[in-house]
Parts: structure tokens; C-alpha cells; sequence
């Protein structure tokens, strides 16, 4: 038996409008495809309702804060198992693959085990996520870069001022931790901040503030991930922010 191959698809933020042509057509050739929660799942349901009928058996292997059911060693065998039996895997990662999305260790890990790989880049929620809510991540004269981290990361090292947009991904729940280090660096306590909630779901909200009250803001109003937080003076473009009261 000839062995089989696997593709890392990117499924974008969770509408299925944003997944490339490319990964459709990996989607519809696959006979077996390893889910994740966030995006790939809402992908799969949605082009189901579209009358796109997927042949493959589909795993899911997602996972939810702190609660791994499935580890990321047994989602890493999972496709080399498969794929050593013959079979044509898609790995559907929501968002891009490469970006917080643990595709490169998945591919060195199949490529290890002789397994050929291929890579579908998909919609990164870091930037879909935003413009839902008007958010440019750089516009001229506001903000030239823009810098994506997750929030499990240390944020004390950020470089630049409020023209360096900052977006955080995972971030609901050092929401505090994150405001408090970024408004005591050159960003300021009255430095934007917009969380835009569930993006591309039945749930989508926006929340805008700045790094000294977004934290009371986000609990009053009981934020929840899946969430982005995008943080700088972009965050003033956003038809959902609303100018401060004139003293």
C-alpha cells in the first residue's frame, strides 16, 4: 500500500467564505480530516449546510481552555497513523497553521516519520477578527506595524508607543495582567482598546475602552473567549468606538 500524505489546512477565523480554494479541494479529496475546535469545526458545519458533502471521517481533536482531551502527542501520531495506512489526512487548524497554531511542529513530527506534508495557509483571526470591527492594524499616519503576540506570552518587551498596534490572541483571561504592563510602557493608561468577541459567530461583540478601563468593561459587560484584543490608536478608526466626552 502506497502511503498516504497529510495537508495542514488552515481553516481561517470560522467562516467558511474565507477558506482558499485550495484548501476546499484538500477538504474534498481527504479520506480522513483532524479537527480542531475554534474555526475548523464551524467550517466543516457550514459547508455541510452548503450542500458540500465531505467523504472523509472526520476526528475531532479540539481542544477548550486549560481541557486537552486529546494531547498534542496523540494528535501528532494520529497523522502519521493514518497517513502510514495510506490514507489521505487534512489536518484543519483554525486560522493559519503557522500562526500560534502548532502547524510546524505537526510538520516536522509527520516529516520525521517519512510522511509527506503539505501546507494550506488560512485567514488569521489576528487580522480577519479586527476589520470586522473597522480596526485597520496599521493605517497611515495612526500605526506603521503592528505585532501579534498570544497572551500567554511575556508582553513587557512590546516595542513602541500607541502607533504600534498590538493584537492579542487567548487573551480573555490575562486581560488584566496585559492592560496593567502595556499602560505602564509608553502606550498610556488612555491607549485603546477594543476585544472583539466570537468574530465570525452567532455571538460577535465588540467592546471598546482603554488599557485603564477595559478590564471593568469586559467584566460588566462578561466577555468571554474566543476573543481578540487589539490594543493602539487604530482603535479609534472603529465606528464602534466612541470619542471621549469633551471636558
Amino acid at each position: 500500500m502506497t502511503d498516504g500524505a497529510v495537508t495542514l489546512v488552515g481553516a481561517g477565523p470560522g467562516d467558511a467564505g474565507l477558506l482558499t480554494l485550495r484548501g476546499l479541494r484538500a477538504l474534498q479529496e481527504a479520506e480522513v480530516i483532524v479537527a480542531d475546535r475554534l474555526g475548523a469545526r464551524a467550517v466543516l458545519a457550514q459547508l455541510a449546510a452548503e450542500g458540500h458533502e465531505l467523504a472523509a471521517e472526520v476526528i475531532d481533536v479540539g481542544k477548550l481552555p486549560g481541557h486537552h482531551p486529546v494531547t498534542q502527542d496523540a494528535i501528532d501520531e494520529l497523522l502519521v497513523t493514518h497517513a502510514r495506512a495510506g490514507r489521505r489526512v487534512v489536518r484543519l487548524k483554525g486560522g493559519d497553521p503557522f500562526v500560534f497554531g502548532r502547524g510546524r511542529e505537526e510538520q516536522l513530527f509527520c516529516e520525521a516519520a517519512g510522511i509527506r506534508v503539505e501546507v494550506v495557509s488560512g485567514v488569521t483571526s489576528a487580522v480577519a477578527v479586527p476589520a470586522l470591527a473597522g480596526i485597520p492594524l496599521t493605517q497611515r499616519g495612526v500605526a506603521e506595524t503592528f505585532t501579534v503576540v498570544s497572551a500567554h506570552d511575556q508582553i513587557q518587551t512590546l516595542p513602541g508607543g500607541r502607533d504600534h498596534t498590538v493584537v492579542l490572541l487567548m487573551g480573555v483571561n490575562t486581560l488584566g495582567h496585559s492592560a496593567h504592563v502595556l499602560a505602564s510602557g509608553g502606550r498610556g493608561a488612555d491607549c485603546p482598546v477594543a476585544i472583539i468577541e466570537d468574530g465570525f459567530g452567532d455571538g460577535q461583540r465588540v467592546t471598546v475602552g482603554t488599557l485603564a478601563t477595559i478590564v471593568a468593561l469586559a467584566a460588566a459587560r462578561q466577555v468571554r473567549s474566543p476573543a481578540v484584543v487589539v490594543i493602539g490608536d487604530v482603535v479609534a478608526l472603529s465606528p464602534f468606538a466612541v470619542p471621549e466626552p469633551a471636558a
